[in-house]
């Protein structure tokens, strides 16, 4: 996803400096929007305005922005370090606290739509942090998303990406088990959702993923891991906030039940891989 986005920031005129763990994949991005790579993620923050981190976990994060080397070591006062990593609400207090003492502003800003929204230049953007930081930063962030918007302190970004996070995960659950009814009913599942998807029943999942799910396909989307990943932090946060999930926390084990047929870089829509998977071993 950062790949397209920094691609973004690249098309609208920005200086755009990006640093890969994976080099040649920097040097792919250069080559097709011309912008500068860097050695390491000091060397790419150096001089800049506004620095943009999207990886993959809390522990990815920090080795990008700590020691020497690290985003936070080499930027001047007054610019933002801008996370857009799916991380926890206390990793982004954690940074923010870091990066005053840095004279640096932080804003949390995971999002949302995924590597066809990053393509798109669509995303949504959920942030939290001082309105002043937002304020400057949010320009460039318009240029790959379609809505963006401060919720908050520090963290607050992070805990709006966890309710998302809910919200996916009971809908594509609900989506999987409508169409195993559909099927096991006899119905024709593609005429059951061209009518349902007109009426309260429709939702982004059903539009966009219910062809593939009848096609049994999974190979592409946002993978089980990465949500079993996000469902993690969900659970710790509402072990921390004393808030209650049963749902979630079910269709978390649901997924881990498809990380356990194989299916951990599929596409979350496989839930209905399980269910059909469960149908048949009791046949």
């Amino acid at each position: 996803m950062g790949y397209h986005m920094a691609g973004h920031l690249a098309r609208a005129g920005y200086a755009v400096t990006v640093f890969n763990r994976t080099r040649a994949r920097a040097l792919q991005w250069s080559a097709q929007f011309g912008g500068a790579v860097a050695a390491t993620p000091a060397q790419a923050a150096a001089g800049a305005d506004a620095v943009f981190c999207c990886v993959g976990d809390d522990d990815s994060v920090r080795a990008m922005v700590r020691g020497p080397d690290g985003a936070l070591a080499a930027m001047r006062a007054g610019a933002v370090f801008v996370d857009h990593t799916t991380a926890s609400a206390e990793l982004a207090r954690e940074l923010s606290a870091i990066a005053r003492e840095c004279g640096v502003g932080f804003v949390d800003a995971p999002v949302s739509g995924g590597e066809a929204g990053a393509r798109q230049g669509a995303l949504t953007v959920m942030a939290g942090g001082e309105e002043s930081d937002f304020t400057r930063v949010e320009p460039l962030i318009r240029s790959y998303a379609r809505a963006a918007r401060l919720l908050g302190p520090a963290g607050a970004g992070q805990l709006c990406k966890m309710v998302n996070q809910i919200c996916i995960a009971g809908v594509m659950a609900g989506l999987a088990e409508a169409l195993h009814f559909a099927r096991r009913a006899g119905l024709d599942a593609e005429a059951v959702i061209d009518v349902i998807s007109k009426g309260a029943a429709q939702s982004w999942q059903m539009e966009h993923r219910h062809r593939t799910m009848l096609a049994g396909e999974y190979d592409h989307g946002f993978a089980v891991d990465w949500m079993r990943k996000d469902l993690g932090i969900v659970l710790g946060e509402a072990r921390r906030n004393r808030a209650s999930l049963p749902a979630t926390a079910l269709v978390d084990q649901f997924y881990a039940d498809v990380q356990a047929m194989g299916g951990g870089r599929w596409d979350t829509s496989s839930l209905l891989a399980r269910l059909e998977r469960t149908t048949e071993d009791k046949a």
